[in-house]
Parts: C-alpha cells; sequence; structure tokens
C-alpha cells in the first residue's frame, strides 16, 4: 500500500481542516453560541460530506473528514450520517435522512429523528426520542422512541465492510481528539511562565509533550492502514485491521487528552479549559463499537 495521500485527499484535507478552524468552537462558551451552529450546519450540507460514501469516498477520505472534525471539536452531527448514509445506499428502500445507533443509543442526533441500526446483516430504523444528553459536549446523544423495526438486509461482506468503516471513522476521531488536544497544550506551554520561565522548557513538562507527540504519530499510521484497508482487503481482514487501530488509538487519544489536562494544571481542570471537552469525546468515541485486545488477536500492549 501506498500510505501517501493523492493530491484530491490532500485537498480534502485542507478544505476540512479550514471548515473546522473556521466554525469550530475556539472556547467552552462557543458551544452555547447558536449563530454559530446555525453557520456550522448550513455550510456541513453544503459540503455534502455526510454523504461521503454514497458520492464514491474511500476509507480513507471519510477518516480524513473525520480527524479534521476531531482537531477542532467540530460540534456538528457528522459520523453518524456518514455511517447510516453507506447502510441506506446499499438499501433499495427510501431511507431518509438518519443518523446511526449503537445498542439503542443514538449519537450525532442533533437535528436528526431517525437512526439506524445494523444487527448481524439486517437493518433497521427507529424513531428517536427528544431527550437529549451525554458527557459528549460536542454531539448529541439520545436513545430511540420505540424498538426498532427491519427495513432490509444487507450482505455479510457489506456488513463487514461497514463495521471496519465505523471502526476506523471513530479511530479517526480520536486521532483528531489528540492532535487538538496536543496543539492545545503545547501553545499553554509555550505562554504560561513559572519561576521566570515557560512552562514548555521544563523537562517535565516537555518530555509529556514529547510523549503524546510519540504516540499521535503511532495512532496516524495504524489509522492509516486500517482507513485503506476498508475498502481494499477483504472484509474480516479489514475488520481486523480497524480493531487494531480502534485499541491503538483509543489508548493514545485518552492518555494524551489526560496529559493536556495535566500541562494545564489547576486551570485545566476549570469548566472554562477546553482540555475536558476534549477528554469527553475521547471517551464517548472510545465507548462507540468499543474494541478489547482479545479481538485484535495480537499483541498491543
Amino acid at each position: 500500500m501506498d500510505v501517501r495521500l493523492t493530491t484530491e485527499q490532500r485537498q480534502l484535507r485542507d478544505a476540512a481542516a479550514k471548515f473546522a478552524d473556521d466554525l469550530g468552537p475556539g472556547s467552552v462558551s462557543e458551544l452555547a453560541d447558536e449563530s454559530r451552529i446555525a453557520r456550522l450546519d448550513r455550510h456541513i450540507v453544503t459540503t455534502g460530506w455526510r454523504s461521503l460514501r454514497s458520492d464514491g469516498a474511500s476509507g480513507i477520505e471519510v477518516s480524513i473528514v473525520a480527524e479534521e472534525f476531531g482537531r477542532r471539536l467540530v460540534d456538528a452531527p457528522l459520523l453518524g450520517p456518514v455511517l447510516a448514509d453507506d447502510l441506506a445506499r446499499h438499501l433499495h428502500t427510501g431511507r431518509g435522512d438518519a443518523t446511526i445507533a449503537v445498542d439503542n443509543l443514538a449519537f450525532d442526533a442533533r437535528g436528526y429523528r431517525r437512526a439506524l441500526l445494523l444487527s448481524g446483516t439486517t437493518v433497521l430504523a427507529a424513531e428517536l426520542d427528544t431527550d437529549y444528553g451525554g458527557a459528549d459536549l460536542t454531539r448529541v446523544t439520545t436513545g430511540i422512541a420505540e424498538p426498532p423495526l427491519p427495513v432490509g438486509e444487507v450482505s455479510a461482506d457489506t456488513a463487514g465492510r461497514w463495521r471496519a468503516l465505523a471502526l476506523v471513522a471513530t479511530a479517526a476521531d480520536l486521532v483528531g481528539n489528540a492532535r487538538g488536544a496536543h496543539a492545545l497544550a503545547c501553545d499553554y506551554a509555550k505562554i504560561r511562565e513559572q519561576y521566570g520561565k515557560t512552562i514548555g522548557s521544563y523537562q517535565a513538562v516537555a518530555h509529556l509533550l514529547a510523549e503524546g507527540l510519540a504516540l499521535i504519530e503511532g495512532s496516524i499510521s495504524i489509522l492509516r492502514h486500517a482507513a485503506w484497508a476498508v475498502d481494499e482487503l477483504e472484509p474480516a481482514a479489514a475488520v481486523r485491521a480497524a480493531r487494531a487501530a480502534k485499541v491503538y488509538c483509543a489508548r493514545a487519544s485518552r492518555t494524551v487528552c489526560e496529559t493536556a489536562v495535566q500541562v494545564h494544571g489547576g486551570i485545566g481542570n476549570t469548566w472554562d479549559c477546553l482540555a475536558h471537552v476534549y477528554l469527553r469525546r475521547a471517551l464517548t468515541s472510545t465507548e462507540l463499537w468499543p474494541v478489547c485486545l482479545k479481538e485484535v488477536g495480537r499483541g498491543l500492549s
């Protein structure tokens, strides 16, 4: 495999990064800025990123957008609609707009009234509850209002590739979370002074940040392979690669996000510091299609 991004993929990454930088929240208070959220929702509809798979996007391209959205905590539904779109394109029935549900809990639910679920090879649909909540401040979570009903069947290969894509998409979000939290911590370490020097000049802090960067680089490598595998390997092999990526990226992202809180010191434990928002999102993405080491089948420490 060639891990280098194509010209088109680099352009997609740059467009997603600019979108995230322009419209992602720059502070905790901006999470409640209704005018920003309205602009965000309006612009994401025009991009067409929620129908990436229907438009022929590869697993790599889905992971590129998901990673950039995670990096800047973009609080608009993306992964749920993308995964629902990927399921629905294999059905012959009309789908309408939908997000995705995992174990009868829908995420990325803001603005959606219906969710799709995959059980084996059966696709089910359910109406969503109107009681929103969840620990993640950037993605709305809700339950389903009634038992889901089957709406179609997909092949075993399609179901396997979809599960691989779901794991890859959440792993990409985790890598983005880690990158964003690390950048936040580095920026703070450059300006916060203690004993007449910036705290980043002290080895205790510098080593923490260096370890975080190493974890991010490892995460990017294993994610790129898993994203490539979604479309290029047999479904079983793609799922194995995606599971390994999910385990590694989840552990790395949690470590990097917790380090960001630690580098901020006392202010890192306050509501107004974005570090806890990154950590919340990382923990939520980890619990979406969670993977344990036993399922990976190879040594990851």
